[in-house]
C-alpha cells in the first residue's frame, strides 16, 4: 500500500503538531500508591460483567439523560446522546448522571455535531457550517477556531466526546439512503479533506473534547447508506491509495479515536468493517500504527443485521475483530433490555471462549485511558 508519502504536506504536518499539542489530561485525585499498580493490573481484578459493561454506550434522547441511570450505574462505558435540542440545563443533568457510576469512572458523553444537516445541539453550540461547506470556503485555521468555540460549549453542557470530523472523500449530493455522506464530507479531494478535518479535530481536542474521525476505512463512493442498506465501499485496491489516505494522516497527527464503518470492502472483507478483524487489526492496528480508541458504527444499521448480526451477537464480533466500544440504537422501552442482552452476550463469549478475555480487557483499557482514568489513583467499587 502506497501511503507513506500521503499526508506530509507542510499544511498537515502544522494541523498534526497542533492535534498534539493542544492534548488535555483531566487532573485526578492522587495518594501514594504500591509501585506496581497499574490501570492494566486493577482491571485484570475486575469481574466480567464491569469489563462487559465498559465497553458499551447506552443510547439516549437528551431531554431525557435520566432514564439512562440505571445503565451508567451498572457501569456503561458511554452514552450517546440523540435529539435536535438540547435542554439548557443539560450539563448539570448530565452531572448528576456522572455521580451514578461506580468507582467515580464516568462515562463517556458522546454526541454528533458535525455541522450542517448534522447536528444535535445546535441550541446549545450555535449554527455550525456543513463540512462540505467549511472545507470550500474556510481556511484550516479558521475551521479550528469554529471547532474550538463549538468544544467549548460542548464541554460546559457535559460533552466529552464529539462523533465527528468525517474524512470520507466524497462531492455527490446527500446525505441520503444512497449517499451516507453528501455535505458530510469536507472535500472530494484529498488534500482538501485532510487538512479541513484535522483542523475540525484539532479544534476539538484544543477545547477538551475527544475528535472521532469517521468513517474508517472510507465511506467516500459508498453504494448505500448501510443505516438503511447493505453497502460497499469502494474496492480495496483503489480505496487505500485514495479514501484511506485522510485516516493515515490522523493516525500519524495522534487522532486519539476512530469509528469504523458498517460497510464491506471489496477486496478486503466480505463483513461490515465494523465486524472485520482484517479492517481493525490487521489494517487499522497493525498496518497503520493506531494505538487508540476503536469505535463501531451502529450495530443496530441494517447492513449489520442484513450479514446476520443482532446487537449483542455483532457486539461480540466488534470486540473479536478488535473494536473497543459499541454503539447501537433503541427504542426508549428497549435499551435497557438490549444494553442488559449485550453485555450477557459478551460475558457468555468470553466464558464459552468464543471471546478472549484478554481481548476484553485490552478494549476497556482503551476506555478508560481515552477517559484519562488511572485506576491507581483513586478508589473503585
Amino acid at each position: 500500500m502506497s501511503v507513506r508519502s500521503s499526508g506530509r504536506s507542510a499544511v498537515v504536518l502544522v494541523t498534526a503538531a497542533l492535534l498534539l499539542a493542544s492534548c488535555t489530561t483531566p487532573s485526578q485525585p492522587t495518594r501514594p500508591q504500591a509501585a506496581s499498580c497499574t490501570t492494566a493490573s486493577v482491571l485484570a481484578g475486575w469481574p466480567l460483567r464491569r469489563l462487559a459493561e465498559q465497553i458499551v454506550v447506552v443510547p439516549v434522547d437528551e431531554n431525557d439523560v435520566s432514564s439512562v441511570r440505571d445503565e451508567v450505574a451498572a457501569g456503561a462505558g458511554g452514552v450517546i446522546l440523540f435529539g435536535s435540542s438540547a435542554p439548557t440545563d443539560l450539563g448539570a443533568q448530565l452531572a448528576r448522571l456522572r455521580k451514578a457510576a461506580p468507582g467515580g469512572v464516568a462515562p463517556l458523553v458522546m454526541t454528533d455535531e458535525e455541522g450542517g444537516a448534522v447536528q444535535r445541539m445546535a441550541n446549545l453550540v450555535g449554527d455550525i457550517p456543513a463540512a462540505r461547506t467549511m472545507g470550500a470556503t474556510m481556511t484550516p485555521r479558521r475551521i479550528r477556531r469554529l471547532a474550538h468555540r463549538a468544544g467549548t460549549r460542548m464541554r460546559a453542557a457535559g460533552v466529552t466526546m464529539d462523533l465527528a470530523p468525517v474524512l470520507d472523500l466524497d462531492g455527490r449530493p446527500g446525505p441520503s439512503a444512497t449517499n451516507p455522506d453528501g455535505t458530510r464530507s469536507f472535500s472530494p479531494h484529498r488534500r482538501v479533506a485532510t487538512r479541513a478535518g484535522l483542523a475540525f479535530a484539532a479544534g476539538l481536542r484544543s477545547a477538551g473534547v475527544i475528535p472521532v474521525v469517521k468513517h474508517f476505512p472510507g465511506l467516500g463512493g459508498a453504494t448505500a447508506n448501510t443505516d438503511v442498506a447493505p453497502a460497499q465501499t469502494r474496492p480495496w485496491s483503489r480505496l487505500q491509495h485514495r479514501g484511506l489516505l485522510p485516516f493515515v494522516a490522523a493516525v500519524r497527527a495522534g487522532i486519539p479515536a476512530v469509528m469504523v464503518a458498517n460497510a464491506t470492502v471489496p477486496g478486503l472483507t466480505g463483513r461490515p468493517a465494523s465486524l472485520s478483524r482484517a479492517v481493525i487489526s490487521r489494517v487499522l492496528r497493525h498496518r497503520l500504527g493506531f494505538t487508540g480508541l476503536v469505535i463501531t458504527d451502529s450495530l443496530s444499521a441494517v447492513a449489520v443485521s442484513d450479514a446476520g448480526f443482532g446487537v449483542p451477537a455483532a457486539s461480540v464480533q466488534a470486540l473479536r475483530a478488535g473494536a473497543d466500544l459499541v454503539l447501537y440504537g433503541a427504542a426508549p422501552d428497549q435499551v435497557g433490555p438490549l444494553t442488559r442482552r449485550t453485555v450477557q452476550a459478551i460475558v457468555s463469549a468470553v466464558r464459552s471462549g468464543h471471546l478472549a478475555r484478554h481481548r476484553l480487557r485490552a478494549a476497556a483499557l482503551h476506555v478508560l485511558r481515552a477517559k484519562h482514568v488511572d485506576l491507581c489513583a483513586g478508589t473503585t467499587r
